[in-house]
């Protein structure tokens, strides 16, 4: 009876239709959260590879600092949590190129770019099951069975971040060909390695860059599912489109723009200076 009733949600006769007035319930297929979390992690003196160019202009600087940081790309891989059923393991690797400025003689700056690479863990529950999925693909012959690919309904895990905050810079005398700390470079994609158009010092015996990095995160685990909803059918919007201003009047356009109150307000609400009874409560001590 159940199969029945559900199925009866899924076909055209239980979806939309004008005898309800365009709604319904409809079964849809959409990734469903089974669970998620947020942290806030915090990487101490995380190695940073630096280019040829960037090896040459350290060794000869005076003074060093961590101008901006960029999220390139984040891997995100799935495990299976042995023993425990339905829980499953995210790896995470972070690579952030880094841009720096460095101090030479005769008062002049130059600057120059780092990569490193910040590895997290965590542990999240994606449901159990797993079912092999088939779907038509019009590129795909009859006969043509080396081509088809089958899918399954495995849980998918979603990382989503911020760029990551510089919390501290430091240059570390290590004159030693080992990597001192840090991710192997052989780990180190290769596309993330070309997004520095030159390539990276593996073997340096010369100084090296350590920072620490802020980095907040939102993770989840998604499952296909199919849900029933209810749903609406779709309908022209009632709002006209408004034309384009004159634009030979660039005056008249400015005066459309509301004045930007916020930029100038700084902050919401005044700082309260705490006092003390014994001070008469002017902030200076008696």
């Amino acid at each position: 009876m159940q199969e029945n009733r559900n199925a009866s949600f899924c076909n055209p006769q239980g979806g939309l239709n004008a005898q309800n007035g365009g709604s319904g319930t409809v079964c849809i297929d959409t990734m469903r959260v089974l669970d998620s979390c947020r942290d806030r992690d915090c990487f101490e003196d995380a190695r940073v590879y630096l280019t040829r160019t960037g090896e040459d202009i350290l060794a000869c600087s005076s003074n060093v600092r961590a101008r901006t940081a960029r999220l390139l790309w984040a891997y995100v891989g799935v495990d299976e949590v042995p023993f425990n059923c339905g829980f499953y393991r995210i790896k995470i690797r972070y690579y952030i190129e880094i841009e720096f400025e460095a101090c030479l003689a005769v008062g002049r700056s130059q600057c120059f770019k780092g990569l490193t690479a910040l590895d997290k863990e965590v542990i999240l529950y994606g449901g159990e099951g797993r079912a092999i999925t088939f779907t038509s693909d019009t590129t795909s012959g009859y006969c043509d069975v080396c081509n088809v690919k089958a899918g399954t309904n495995d849980p998918v895990a979603v990382v989503e971040t911020v760029e990551p905050i510089m919390l501290g810079t430091k240059v570390s005398d290590c004159n030693c060909p080992c990597p001192c700390g840090g991710v192997e470079y052989s780990d180190i994609p290769d596309g993330v390695r070309n997004c520095l158009g030159e390539e990276l010092v593996t073997n340096s015996t010369g100084p090296r860059i350590l920072i620490s990095f802020g980095i907040f995160s939102v993770i989840r685990m998604e499952r296909p599912a199919q849900l029933l909803v209810h749903a609406t059918d779709y309908s022209v919007p009632d709002k006209e489109c408004n034309g384009s201003p004159d634009n030979d009047n660039p005056c008249a356009l400015f005066r459309t723009i509301s004045f930007p109150t916020a930029q100038f307000r700084g902050t919401a609400h005044p700082i309260e200076i705490p006092t003390k009874s014994n001070n008469g409560g002017c902030g200076c001590k008696n």
